[in-house]
């Protein structure tokens, strides 16, 4: 133990002696995804809520044709201004980006609208364009009202109820919670937290792997009276604690960040307070004893740092790719999933993240495969370092 804990010491102090490259690991990784995400999810919102507010200015091209529409628009919180000379100048400007959205109202609207024939109108707009397309809705939904309005007073004048047009009242029951409904953001804090764990020992993994070979200091660190398991062990427990350590800063960062984020605003309550930030560290702790492994076994098998660090940039993306395709699916947790490392860690931090009962076999099956797989890479590192050939 002596031994294991004399090599555990001497790969921290080497890590700790390249300040810049420990920044990048402690710093950066966990500390960047939190802010990154953060300033994505707070302009998404703002935008969604300055899209509901703000007063929408729309070209209306023959507004003499319809002065009910006008009004009916204006209403809605929609300012009619004039429009082009002529539609094809309108088909002009909205291309080049000078007006986003232009009704056209043909000189027949008035006519059409009294002989009880659905009356035409123009929506040109560039679908292209996610503002010209979140505007264009708008307005769709601006005439759809009205013409739901018409069509109800037309059937008022025949004496017929408008309710014949509803054969069916569909009442929406949702079960979900302000916890739940934060899941829809906030499952993919799984991501970060894996990838800031992995970027937190990537530098020492290869450092101590094939830094030490390409600076030649691998084999005067054999020779010495330390058995091979040893000294691979004490290198993996050092990447773990540096691991760790970018674990909980990510955590932490991600709890600073959330007391920023106006998600009450959208009806989502984050359940991500100290408690959970605790849990979730422990959920996602055995996953540091496989991903060091994994990233000093595929270092090992490189022979310069430039190297390594393209073999461990897509080591980086491969853990992360069950929990895209798991938020994109939106897979509910079960026994199987719970095998996957990095999977069955995604999916009981959205459990946890909803508020929602944790299934502690589902818990105890993750750890344990887990740290399954991840005392296996260990064991191939430590039999990998037994061979001669590792020197050439």
């Amino acid at each position: 133990m002596r031994t294991l804990l004399t090599v555990f010491v001497k790969e921290v102090i080497d890590n700790f002696r390249d300040r810049r490259t420990l920044a990048s690991a402690l710093i950066m990784g966990p500390l960047f995804g939190p802010v990154l995400f953060a300033f994505v999810i707070n302009l998404s919102i703002e935008r969604s809520l300055d899209d509901v507010d703000r007063t929408m200015r729309l070209p209306v091209i023959g507004q003499d044709h319809a002065p009910n529409l006008v009004s009916y628009l204006r209403s809605h919180n929609i300012e009619v201004i004039d429009g082009p000379e002529s539609p094809e100048e309108a088909v002009a400007a909205v291309t080049t980006g000078e007006h986003d959205v232009i009704v056209i109202i043909p000189a027949s609207y008035g006519e059409q609208l009294a002989g009880a024939i659905p009356a035409r109108v123009e929506l040109i707009s560039d679908q292209a364009n996610t503002q010209a397309d979140r505007d264009a809705r708008r307005v769709r939904m601006a005439l759809h009202s009205y013409s739901q309005e018409i069509a109800a007073i037309r059937l008022l004048a025949r004496g017929v109820s408008p309710q014949v047009l509803r054969p069916i009242n569909v009442d929406e029951v949702d079960v979900s919670t302000p916890s739940g409904r934060s899941a829809i953001l906030l499952g993919m804090m799984s991501y970060f937290f894996i990838f800031a764990l992995l970027m937190g020992g990537m530098y020492l993994a290869i450092d101590t792997t094939a830094g030490e070979r390409e600076r030649g200091s691998l084999e005067p660190l054999l020779s010495l009276p330390v058995t091979r398991d040893q000294l691979m062990l004490g290198k993996i427990v050092a990447t773990c604690v540096f691991m760790a350590v970018s674990l909980m800063l990510s955590l932490c960062s991600f709890y600073v960040a959330l007391r920023f984020m106006p998600l009450e605003q959208l009806g989502m309550t984050p359940n991500f307070g100290p408690d959970v930030v605790i849990a979730a560290f422990l959920v996602l702790s055995p996953f540091i004893l496989l991903g060091a492994s994994l990233m000093t076994l595929v270092a090992s098998f490189t022979k310069s740092y430039k190297e390594a660090q393209t073999w461990l940039s897509v080591v980086l993306v491969a853990p992360t790719l069950p929990i895209l395709i798991v938020s994109i699916l939106t897979l509910r947790p079960k026994l199987e999933f719970m095998f996957v490392p990095s999977l069955s860690q995604h999916l009981l931090l959205v459990d946890m993240i909803k508020n929602e009962p944790v299934n502690l076999t589902h818990v105890a099956i993750s750890v344990s495969s887990t740290l399954a797989i991840g005392a296996l890479l260990t064991w191939i590192c430590a039999r990998l370092y037994r061979r001669e050939g590792l020197l050439g």
